[in-house]
C-alpha cells in the first residue's frame, strides 16, 4: 500500500492511539520471550532469519535469493517462507508441479530461479522445519524468509534489513507509521543491512548512518544499493531484452514499494506508464485483457511491458495469451557498497561452517 499521499499521512496520525496500543502490545510480547515466559524453539542445525522490523519493500526476496546463489555452490539448503496470500495451509514442499497460488508468489519466485535448492512453506516454523528435514535429510542448512517477529524459532544467526529512506530509527508503530516491531528488537541481529542506498553514498552519510543505529560491538551494518539486471522473456528466459533511452515501458507492477523501479525507469526510457495493483495481487483474465489494452494504446515504435520478478510468477499462468507478446521480468538483486560484500559472504558461510549448538 502507498501512504505517500498527504492524506494518507495526515490519517495515520490519527491512529497515532492504536499505534502506541500495538507497541504496548509487541513490546510486553518480547518482553515475554527475553525473559523465556513464552518459549522459542532452538535447533541443532544452522538456521539464517531475514527479515525486518517494518512492513514491507526492504528488499527480503533478493536478499534471500542472494544468500541461495552463495550458499547453494557449497551447501545443501533450503528456504522457508509462510507463503503469504497462497490459497493452502500447512507445510508443503515445492515440486515440479507447484503454482504460485499453492506456495505464495515469493516462494515460487525462489523455486523456479534456485531448482536446485529446496523450497518449502509453512505458517508455523515451528512445525515446518522438522517436516523440511524429513523430507531432505541431507540439508545444511535453512534460511527463514520473513522472520525476524516469529520467536517461536529462534534462528542461530539473523540478517535485519532496513530501508536507507526509511530507517526503524525513524519510523514509528503500525498504523501511524510502519513498524511491526520495536526498535530494540534490532538487538537481536547478527548482521543489519542499509538497503536500497544511493549509488553514489558517501562515508560521511555512512558513518552518520552508524551513529544512528547505534549498533552493538557484536554487530556489523553493511550498505546496499539496488542493482536491476538484463529483463527476460516471462516464458522464456534467454529472450533478453536491454532497455534504452528510446523505449516506452508500461510497468506491470504489484509490490510493495515500486518507487525504485519507477525511478530507474524515469531515468532510463523515454516514457513510462503504470499499472498498479496491490502488493501480492492475483491477476484474472480482466487483468490481463486490461493490460494489453493499456499496452496497444501506446502509439510509441519502441515499446514493451515490464514486471517485476514477484509479479511474474502470477502472470505465468497466461502463458499461453503471452506467448507472442513483449513481457519482459526486470531481475533485481543487492549491490554491497564500499567494497564489503566479501565481509558479509564470510561471515555468513563462517556461521554454517562453525555451527555450534547453544540451546540457551
Amino acid at each position: 500500500m502507498n501512504f505517500n499521499t498527504i492524506f494518507l499521512k495526515s490519517f495515520r496520525v490519527l491512529l497515532l492511539p492504536i499505534a502506541a496500543l500495538y507497541g504496548l502490545i509487541i513490546m510486553l510480547r518480547n518482553l515475554l520471550f527475553n525473559k523465556k515466559w513464552l518459549q522459542s524453539a532452538r535447533f541443532n542445525f544452522p538456521v539464517i532469519g531475514v527479515g525486518n522490523l517494518a512492513v514491507g519493500g526492504t528488499g527480503k526476496s533478493p536478499m534471500v535469493e542472494y544468500l541461495a546463489h552463495l550458499l547453494s555452490s557449497e551447501f545443501r539448503i533450503a528456504t522457508l517462507s509462510r507463503g503469504y496470500k497462497r490459497k493452502t495451509k500447512g507445510y508443503a514442499l515445492a515440486n515440479a508441479n507447484t503454482t504460485a497460488l499453492e506456495i505464495g508468489d515469493e516462494p515460487m519466485q525462489f523455486y523456479l530461479k534456485h531448482p536446485d535448492i529446496a523450497v518449502a512453506v509453512g505458517e508455523e516454523r515451528i512445525v515446518a522445519i522438522p517436516h523440511l528435514l524429513q523430507d531432505c535429510p541431507d540439508l545444511q542448512a535453512i534460511i527463514l524468509d520473513d522472520a525476524f517477529q516469529h520467536r517461536t524459532v529462534t534462528a542461530g544467526f539473523n540478517i535485519l534489513l532496513t530501508e536507507y529512506s526509511n530507517l526503524y530509527t525513524r519510523d514509528f508503530f503500525l498504523p501511524t507509521g510502519d513498524l511491526r516491531d520495536e526498535w530494540a528488537s534490532a538487538k537481536r541481529a547478527n548482521i543489519i543491512v542499509v538497503t536500497k542506498c544511493p549509488d553514489d553514498l558517501s562515508e560521511e552519510k555512512k558513518a552518520g548512518i552508524l551513529r544512528e543505529l547505534k549498533p552493538l560491538p557484536s554487530q556489523r551494518v553493511f550498505f546496499t544499493a539496488i542493482e536491476y539486471g538484463i529483463p527476460y522473456h516471462i516464458c522464456n528466459a534467454e529472450n533478453t531484452f536491454s532497455i534504452t533511452p528510446n523505449e516506452e515501458v508500461l510497468l506491470v507492477c504489484g509490490i510493495a514499494n515500486p518507487k525504485p523501479l519507477k525511478d530507474y525507469l524515469l531515468h532510463n526510457t523515454h516514457a513510462y506508464y503504470l499499472q498498479d495493483y496491490s502488493d501480492h495481487h492475483i491477476f484474472s483474465i480482466d487483468d490481463l485483457k486490461e493490460i494489453l489494452q493499456k499496452f496497444e494504446e501506446i502509439t510509441a515504435t519502441h515499446k514493451l511491458i515490464l514486471t517485476t520478478e514477484k509479479d511474474a510468477v502470477r502472470l505465468i499462468k497466461f502463458r499461453e495469451q503471452l506467448t507472442g507478446i513483449p513481457l519482459y521480468v526486470m531481475p533485481i538483486c543487492h549491490r554491497f557498497l564500499f567494497d564489503e560484500g566479501s565481509q558479509f559472504d564470510e561471515m555468513v558461510v563462517h556461521f554454517i561452517r562453525h555451527f555450534s549448538f547453544n540451546p540457551e
